[in-house]
C-alpha cells in the first residue's frame, strides 16, 4: 500500500481527478490531504463530494486548510468575509449558489470533522501550515496556527543547510519530526512548481491556486504526479491569480 500526500486543491476537481489517474490511484492507497480544498476554482462543492466519496472506498485523512475554515464559518452562517472574497471566496460562494441545502449541511460535517494535523507511525507530520510550539503539535497553544502560520517554511527556507543539529542555533522544530509535510505557501512564490524540501520539511502546495500544477506524491519514494497547470484546465478563469 502507497501513502500517498496531496497538496492544495483550491477548487480544481479536475485537476485532482488527473493526478489521480496520473498516479494510477487505486483503493489500496493511503491518501492523506493536507487541505484547502476550496477557494480559487469553481468546483469547490465538487471537490468536496469527490473527497466525502473517497472515505467509501480508500483509507483517508483530511488536514484542516485555512480557505476550508473560511468555508466553515460561512456554511455555519457567519457574515461575508469580505477579505475572504478577495482571496478565492467569491468563487465558492458562487458555486454553492445552486448546491441543495441538505448537501450544504453535509458539507458542514464534513469540514467540522477536518482534523489540524495527522502524525504517523512512522513520526511524520502531516499539517496544513505548521506550527509554533517547540515542543510540539500537541503542545501547541494556538489551534489556528495549525492552518495560518508560515513561519515554519520561512525559517526551512532560511536555514543554513551544513547547520548540525546539535548546534545552538538550529531550529527545535526541526528536530521533533522524522519529516514534515505542509502546504498553504504555494513553492511558485520561490520559483518552483515540484515539491520542495527544505531541512526536513516537504512542501507540497504547487501552486494549483494559481498559475501551477496539483501534486500527488509518495511520501515513502517521493516519487510525484502532476497534472496540468490549473488555468489551463479551467479557461476562462482567473482561480487566485487577479
Amino acid at each position: 500500500m502507497r501513502t500517498l500526500v496531496i497538496g492544495d486543491i483550491h477548487g480544481g476537481l479536475r485537476a485532482i481527478k488527473q493526478a489521480f489517474e496520473r498516479a494510477g490511484v487505486t483503493s489500496e492507497d493511503k491518501l492523506i490531504f493536507l487541505g484547502d480544498y476550496v477557494d480559487g476554482w469553481s468546483e469547490s462543492p465538487q471537490v468536496i463530494d469527490f473527497l466525502m466519496a473517497l472515505q467509501q472506498t480508500n483509507p483517508c485523512k483530511f488536514i484542516r486548510g485555512n480557505h476550508d475554515a473560511l468555508l466553515y464559518e460561512w456554511l455555519g452562517g457567519h457574515d461575508d468575509n469580505l477579505l475572504w472574497y478577495k482571496h478565492g471566496g467569491e468563487a465558492t460562494v458562487k458555486a454553492y449558489a445552486n448546491v441543495p441545502e441538505e448537501k450544504k449541511h453535509a458539507h458542514l460535517l464534513f469540514l467540522e470533522k477536518l482534523e489540524n494535523y495527522y502524525l504517523d507511525e512512522d513520526n511524520r507530520l502531516f499539517v496544513h501550515a505548521g506550527f509554533t510550539n517547540l515542543n510540539g503539535v500537541a503542545y501547541e497553544y494556538f489551534p489556528k496556527m495549525f492552518f495560518w502560520e508560515r513561519t515554519l517554511w520561512e525559517t526551512a527556507l532560511a536555514l543554513d543547510p551544513s547547520m548540525e543539529h546539535n548546534d545552538p542555533l538550529f531550529p527545535k522544530r526541526f528536530t521533533l519530526y522524522k519529516e514534515i509535510f505542509i502546504g498553504h505557501t504555494p513553492v511558485t512564490r520561490i520559483g518552483m512548481t515540484v515539491p520542495v524540501n527544505k531541512a526536513c520539511v516537504w512542501n507540497v502546495d504547487t501552486g494549483a491556486a494559481f498559475k501551477g500544477p496539483l501534486t500527488v506524491m509518495d511520501v515513502d519514494t517521493k516519487a510525484f504526479w502532476q497534472s496540468d497547470p490549473l488555468p489551463e484546465l479551467y479557461p476562462g478563469e482567473k482561480g487566485r491569480n487577479n
